[in-house]
């Protein structure tokens, strides 16, 4: 912060200061004996340039035309592995061969998994344009929940609104109370809040035992389910829940589909303390603050002061944003900080309803439970509600 009034410091040895102005005079020399040039050069591409940039943006809209068909129904698809993920290559892939449907995707750049029904609050995310094949998408910062809700606000696609949201193919089951923390049933579930119809699709990932190829055997496994749901949408009979479908591994040694409940299963947190020089985070921070005589260096070979004094001040800032992670913006260099990595593992059930969700999948079912929205409330907390009400009058 810079008090009116207040004098600069100067970052930079007098010496290399003098050096860099004598370069910048005469590079501001040479600029202006360039420029005379350039004026002419300027005058002549100007009127070519006009024409070369109206016939850009005609093509652009002759392209945009001819991808988006009105005709067809938009398919939204996000995920929660990333925007790289097989899972959703191979879903992508199998709906733009159908020919039948305008295919959207907006998906996280990262792997997003067990982050639930979260969203980035008062944090910008960024959007960027990806390249697949046959369809519109974006990748973004955020978290599964952020693309649904960013993709039907609006404001990144054309379309004011798609037929469908698919989440998937997502790497690893979600059944039981696991379905509370998976950021693939969440977007599932964002989207039908947001009143738009929507599958999740999961793939039963074994260790050792499952492959890459999996998941387009999975998703020709769903294929069907997905068709008929989007044919239902169309006639405006889709029913005001969602459905999460997993599939077993091997998908093509699957026994059916059967219609499941959701169990009582839940994966047990196992949290690992790791040493500091393992913490990916911190290591990332490091490489990003090079030496500073590695800088200066670079700062002479740009030959430019006020490139020097951004790259110092942006440098001083990102530092302050680092540090002031301590109590009251301080920092307390006497604080120990210690690493953990959280780690899930599947608890033995006991429940034996072969109607279950991880029992189908057991059993070699492809599982597809039902999920709501609404706002049901189980009748033995309405009782004791009402009796601690009465105690509290």
């Amino acid at each position: 912060m810079t008090t009116p009034g207040m004098k600069k410091n100067n970052f930079l040895p007098p010496g290399l200061v003098s050096n860099l102005q004598d370069v910048l005079r005469k590079k501001a020399n040479n600029n202006n004996t360039a420029q005379v040039n350039n004026d002419d050069n300027n005058k002549l591409n100007s009127s070519k340039e006009e024409e070369d940039e109206s016939a850009v943006q005609s093509s652009t809209s002759d392209t945009v035309t001819d991808e988006f068909d009105p005709l067809k129904p938009v398919i939204f698809v996000t995920n929660s592995d990333g925007i790289d993920s097989p899972g959703l290559t191979s879903l992508v892939d199998a709906l733009v061969a159908q020919g039948l449907y305008n295919v959207s995707v907006c998906a996280p750049q990262l792997d997003k998994s067990f982050s639930g029904h979260s969203f980035t609050h008062q944090e910008s995310i960024a959007v960027c344009s990806a390249e697949i094949k046959g369809a519109t998408a974006y990748e973004v910062t955020g978290t599964p929940v952020d693309c649904v809700s960013l993709a039907l606000s609006g404001a990144l696609f054309a379309w004011s609104k798609p037929h469908m949201v698919i989440v998937g193919v997502n790497k690893g089951p979600s059944c039981g109370h696991d379905m509370f923390s998976s950021s693939a049933v969440a977007g599932a579930r964002q989207a039908l809040i947001s009143g738009v119809p929507s599958l999740s699709i999961s793939l039963n990932w074994k260790k050792g035992e499952s492959q890459e190829s999996h998941f387009k055997d999975a998703v020709s496994v769903c294929l069907p389910v997905i068709k008929a749901a989007i044919r239902d949408v169309e006639k405006g009979v889709f029913p005001k829940s969602s459905l999460h479908i997993t599939v077993p591994t091997p998908p093509t040694e699957n026994k059916g589909f059967k219609l499941t409940k959701q169990s009582l299963r839940r994966s047990k947190p196992i949290w690992q303390a790791i040493a500091a020089n393992r913490n990916p985070s911190a290591a990332r921070f490091m490489a990003n603050q090079p030496s500073m005589g590695l800088q200066l260096a670079q700062l002479g070979r740009d030959a430019s002061a006020a490139g020097a004094a951004r790259r110092l001040n942006s440098q001083k800032k990102s530092l302050e944003i680092v540090e002031s992670v301590g109590v009251s913006g301080k920092v307390d260099r006497t604080r120990t900080t210690k690493y953990f990595r959280l780690e899930f593992q599947d608890s033995n059930q006991e429940e034996t309803d072969e109607n279950l969700d991880f029992r189908a999948l057991e059993n070699g079912f492809v599982s597809v439970t039902p999920i709501s929205i609404s706002q049901l409330t189980e009748p033995d907390i309405e009782k004791a509600a009402s009796e601690w009400i009465s105690d509290a009058i």
